[in-house]
């Protein structure tokens, strides 16, 4: 899999991506706890480390009695806003060593039945309300490693979404892939099924730091890769690229920035290394087997440092972690998922969100086609959005985008202004953005630290809501 579902920081521990558990209740987090010491460097010394605050802390689960009844509800209301979907494919070739989301091992005999499985999916899914009753304008293909599914069986799959969803004809469908297992002769062949945008999972051009990831080609190979997609010309091709690897060095990381340059790619994702504790990457730090990764401090300057230069190279930042060259590089998909549009999730383990409720896709490929043929939904982690998840989305959005409108937050919790007032106008004196009128811009070091920006507002959502706990969320 990239790390478009692992990234700090971003959205893609989102909502749509990936297969993460409703986690459990978390204490409540305190104002004061986000505010920066004057004087200090922002950029590396604004807080000790980056903190997480997801939208659905403080989901409601749903009674495991009710769920099918209160999921056949969502299904069979009708949306009056464009959706984006997403379709999760459960295999990788590798474990990589930062991958704190493997699943299955890839197997080629097991691409077709999966296809078939999806294609149903939709099909079944097709009809309904929530499927049918608006546009979608965005499809991600993620996983998992999508590109490692056959040329035809991949061409089935983009097909399938086109004859089964209300797609627009601009519709930005997204394949995630990476080098090995895939070949230009495959990338055509998706092209002329439909996909407009490949996302290759790259993290870095360092052979050395790659074969201790447990990659399998080396730089170069993946530089010849990229290189002929984009010779291909048939669609966007993007990148991710990882800071703070263990290994990683200055010189390995302006390596990887010139090269993302060189090479004429229409957009690029600078993600900062998350650790899994436990994970693959944890255990072989314990053993001394690899080294440890960068410091916060040390990769809020690579950050730094890969943002500026590509800025001076013509690049175009578009949010906290990722930069355009070309105007076809939307980011659709990615940009809608932070703002917490509904996202429709098919395949195993793919995760969503609708109608003030998010689940997730059974993920056991045997359970889910048991569960379907006793007629029981394949769903599981169904639970209530928290009654601010509208206003979290906007906070989290703004700042990705790089201007909060805290005007629009307060029309959704009114006394937000004032309980973040206080912090604002700390962050601004410390140097981690400024205040412009009903709005706050975070600069380089804010943008570094925007995970603990999102919580340190997120707190300032709960200040507001104890002070007038009169709204609810709302439910079908």
């Amino acid at each position: 899999m990239t790390m478009a579902n692992v990234k700090t920081g971003g959205a893609a521990s989102h909502g749509g991506h990936g297969h993460g558990h409703h986690p459990a209740p978390a204490a409540a987090q305190q104002i004061s706890d986000y505010f920066v010491r004057i004087g200090c460097d922002p950029l590396t010394e604004a807080f000790a480390k980056r903190s997480f605050s997801p939208p659905w802390r403080g989901s409601r689960p749903v009674d495991s009695d009710d769920v099918g009844a209160v999921f056949e509800r969502i299904l069979a209301t009708p949306r009056t806003e464009t959706a984006v979907a997403y379709v999760h494919v459960p295999f990788c070739q590798t474990h990589c060593l930062f991958c704190g989301f493997y699943q299955n091992v890839w197997r080629a005999e097991a691409g077709p039945a999966y296809v078939d499985d999806v294609l149903a999916e939709l099909a079944a899914r097709s009809g309904t309300p929530l499927i049918a009753s608006a546009p979608i304008d965005a499809v991600y293909i993620g996983g998992g490693t999508p590109s490692a599914l056959a040329a035809d069986d991949l061409a089935r799959l983009v097909e399938g979404l086109r004859r089964y969803l209300p797609l627009t004809g601009d519709c930005e469908i997204t394949l995630e892939g990476r080098a090995f297992g895939f070949d230009p002769a495959k990338a055509a062949k998706v092209a002329d099924a439909g996909v407009t945008r490949l996302s290759i999972g790259v993290q870095t051009f360092s052979t050395q730091v790659r074969r201790r990831l447990g990659r399998k080609l080396a730089g170069p190979e993946v530089q010849s890769f990229l290189a002929d997609l984009v010779a291909l010309g048939r669609t966007a091709v993007v990148c991710d690229l990882i800071y703070g690897l263990p290994g990683q060095t200055d010189e390995t990381w302006g390596s990887d920035i010139a090269t993302v340059d060189q090479l004429g790619l229409d957009g690029v994702t600078l993600y900062a290394l998350n650790m899994f504790p436990g994970g693959p990457m944890a255990r072989a730090i314990e053993k001394g087997k690899l080294a440890a990764p960068a410091t916060p401090s040390l990769q809020a300057r690579a950050y730094a440092e890969a943002v500026e230069r590509l800025a001076g190279l013509g690049w175009l930042q578009v949010s906290q972690s990722h930069l355009v060259r070309s105007v076809r590089e939307l980011n659709r998909y990615n940009a809608a998922i932070k703002r917490g549009v509904a996202c429709l999730p098919f395949g195993a383990g793919a995760g969503g969100q609708a109608h003030g409720y998010r689940w997730r896709n059974v993920i056991d490929i045997a359970q889910r086609r048991d569960m379907i043929a006793q007629h029981r939904e394949p769903v599981e982690g169904l639970a209530l959005v928290p009654a601010d998840h509208a206003a979290h989305a906007m906070i989290a959005a703004g700042l990705e985008a790089g201007r909060l409108d805290l005007a629009a937050v307060e029309t959704l919790r009114p006394g937000f202004r004032a309980a973040v007032a206080p912090l604002l106008a700390n962050w601004a004196a410390a140097g981690l953005g400024e205040l412009c009128g009903d709005g706050f811009r975070p600069n380089h070091a804010g943008a570094f630290w925007i995970s603990n920006l999102t919580s340190g507002l997120s707190a300032g959502l709960q200040s507001a809501t104890q002070a007038d706990p009169s709204a609810c969320c709302a439910s079908l």
